[in-house]
């Protein structure tokens, strides 16, 4: 999901919260849960990603931590804060209201 021109706005970083918001992770992780729970339909690239996770950082939604990985290597873990948590709320909401009217629109017939 390297940000076709036709994804919405914002919703790399919906999903990225929404990960988050389950359980912390560094960002190798972040972008294998996206593509294994997507069934592999979405992949994120790095230069996707990285970015995201540095604008979603200064925003004050996510914050991040060094810790040791599966593997034992260094990672920066990411997790949603406070704020975070009620931004990704009010997205939510805003997303399932924007998806339902796309969907009815995408199910018109003709009559």
């Amino acid at each position: 999901m390297s940000k076709p021109p036709d994804l919405l706005q914002g919703t790399l970083d919906l999903l990225i919260l929404k990960i988050l918001g389950l359980q912390p992770l560094h960002g190798w992780a972040i972008s294998q849960r996206l593509k294994q729970v997507s069934r592999e339909v979405l992949q994120v690239s790095d230069g996707s990603l990285y970015p995201a996770l540095h604008k979603l950082e200064q925003q004050g939604w996510i914050q991040a931590e060094w810790k040791p990985s599966d593997n034992n290597r260094r990672a920066k873990f990411y997790s949603l804060t406070r704020p975070g948590r009620r931004h990704l709320a009010k997205e939510t909401a805003h997303w399932e209201r924007l998806s339902a009217a796309i969907s009815g629109v995408v199910r018109l017939t003709e009559v």
